[in-house]
């Protein structure tokens, strides 16, 4: 197989958020969402690296194989005998676009791995186009995979509502989705009754991307502002909060979109399961626990203006962590494609991934 002819993107499932040219990378632009749909061409992993920094595309395994994509155009834009330390110079680049989701170094390693076995920059070349669209096949493998392993656990026996933050859908991934992608099957099997997208504050990805995502697909979906997610699940009718994750350490913590530790909180009060769904690209077993996740910060306009429209004062100190931390204690099941850990702990996470190393 050619780098140039890899698998038809087309074989993904649900909406596709990158399309693999051979010599190029598109990337849906999922700021302009829902308003426009442009796809945002790019052929240099510096200009990957700000498409991940710029939220272009964001989703933790969306970072990884966007980035292993950045590797393949590296090396095919790298020329001369210091091709190689070109090619890694890029990476460490690629590397610093976000520093939470452990997806991105992940496929980082995997492409490192392979680059380090490549004698001449044309094997290199091959080989890692090769490896980038395996791991884009492999993840939608793995959400499928997820989908079935949730399913298993949730024994209700009539159709039940659904709870979600940010997106965790076929944007954010290889296609399919994580925690969405439980949701879609969900309604495949005619279990599910009706999602709840909270908005998900500052950069409203469950309002632009998640509805947009479950409206094409024809998934009855109910839009409420982060605020209103306790006195729906205060209602009785949602009986599993479901969520992804961008990093999970080694004793089950999980780091997710800021607003996701609050609503396991939530769940727990009002007696509704929490479910992780997140594939096994995801564990960071050198991490002993969530206060070793570096937490991303970002700049306060995001909070401060909605676009061009001002909300707060223009100088007003901003706190804006894109991400939070779910202590273990709080989730009931963790779903990855490898299986699934209830009520996780390092004991139970040791026994799927393995001790730390």
């Amino acid at each position: 197989m050619s780098s140039k002819n890899p698998p038809a993107v087309s074989s993904r499932i649900g909406t596709v958020a990158m399309r693999w040219h051979g010599d190029r990378l598109e990337l849906l632009d999922q700021r302009r969402l829902p308003i426009v749909e442009h796809w945002v061409s790019v052929d240099t992993a510096s200009e990957v690296a700000a498409s991940i920094r710029d939220m272009v595309v964001r989703g933790a395994p969306a970072i990884g194989i966007s980035a292993a994509y950045g590797v393949v155009l590296a090396v095919q834009r790298a020329s001369g005998p210091q091709w190689r330390e070109a090619v890694r110079a890029d990476m460490q680049v690629l590397a610093e676009s976000r520093p939470t989701a452990v997806n991105l170094f992940w496929a980082l390693q995997q492409m490192e791995a392979v680059l380090a076995e490549c004698p001449t920059r044309q094997e290199a070349a091959t080989r890692l186009a090769h490896t980038a669209i395996g791991l884009h096949d492999d993840d939608l493998a793995a959400n499928l995979a997820m989908a079935e392993h949730a399913l298993a656990v949730m024994d209700e026996r009539e159709p039940f509502s659904v709870l979600t933050h940010c997106n965790t859908g076929a944007l954010a991934t290889g296609g399919y989705g994580t925690a969405l992608g439980v949701i879609r099957r969900l309604h495949a099997a005619g279990r599910l009754q009706r999602v709840f997208v909270d908005e998900t504050r500052p950069w409203m990805q469950g309002s632009r991307l998640t509805a947009w995502e479950l409206s094409r697909d024809g998934i009855p979906v109910t839009l409420n502002a982060d605020g209103a997610a306790a006195w729906i699940l205060a209602r009785g009718e949602v009986r599993w909060v479901v969520v992804g994750a961008d990093r999970i350490t080694a004793n089950g913590d999980v780091a997710n979109k800021i607003g996701t530790y609050s609503l396991a909180v939530l769940a727990r009060y009002h007696r509704v399961r929490f479910m992780v769904v997140a594939p096994s690209s995801t564990i960071d077993m050198t991490l002993a626990s969530g206060a070793d996740i570096p937490i991303e910060q970002r700049e306060g306009t995001e909070v401060r203006q909605m676009g061009e429209v001002v909300l707060a004062p223009e100088h007003v100190d901003v706190y804006n962590p894109v991400f939070d931390v779910t202590p273990a204690e709080l989730i009931d099941v963790l779903v990855t494609e490898r299986g699934v850990v209830h009520r996780p702990d390092a004991a139970a996470m040791q026994a799927l991934f393995g001790a730390r190393s």
